[in-house]
């Protein structure tokens, strides 16, 4: 996974609106907002320290069907 996926593939890799709102302490309405405006870069960068086995490439390499 990568800063090149889609607000959506993300948020639902982190567990889904619900989960990423409890890790980044904000509401579920903000989060939701991220999957149309995307995701600000101050939060992406706290997912990618907090969560960091979910943005290295072989995980991206895993995830994607062949």
């Amino acid at each position: 996974m990568s800063q090149n996926n889609t607000p959506d593939e993300i948020i639902d890799a982190l567990g889904g609106t619900s989960e990423v709102a409890k890790l980044c302490k904000i509401s579920d309405a903000a989060v939701s907002q991220w999957r149309k405006a995307g995701i600000p870069q101050p939060r992406m960068m706290y997912l990618q320290v907090i969560r960091p086995e979910l943005f290295k490439p072989e995980a991206a390499a895993v995830a994607q069907p062949e």
